[in-house]
């Protein structure tokens, strides 16, 4: 089983920045992929950026370009997500997502959310 934990979320203000981190753990296991989606009150869940574990490619959604970055720590099996000039839009839940390739499949596994709220 794997185990993925968030931390990081808090309140800012608009023009703010928040580092987000999120660690993948469990028993003998390789990954594919991990990520960011969030979930606005009231809206859907939507993806944030993801970062190929293999490669390094990376992927950001089209209203946090240029905003924000995400990286890794290969050792450790954790991902970042580093937002800047964050606005009220950005507030929603956060939630990270680690994939895990296994016979043939790919199965994902995500965290219970972190909460980050902008507001002055």
């Amino acid at each position: 089983q794997v185990q993925v934990v968030e931390s990081g979320g808090g309140l800012v203000q608009p023009g703010g920045s928040l580092r987000l981190s999120c660690e993948a753990s469990g028993s003998d296991f390789r990954l594919y992929a991990m990520g960011w989606h969030r979930q606005p009150p009231g809206k859907e869940r939507e993806v944030v950026a993801t970062i190929n574990w293999e490669t390094g490619s990376k992927y950001y959604g089209d209203s946090v370009k240029g905003r924000f970055t995400i990286s890794r720590d290969n050792t450790k099996n954790t991902v970042f997500l580093q937002m800047d000039s964050l606005n009220p839009e950005d507030t929603a839940l956060y939630f990270c997502h680690t994939d895990i390739p296994h016979s043939g499949t790919v199965t994902r596994y995500w965290g219970q959310g972190t909460q980050v709220t902008v507001s002055s």
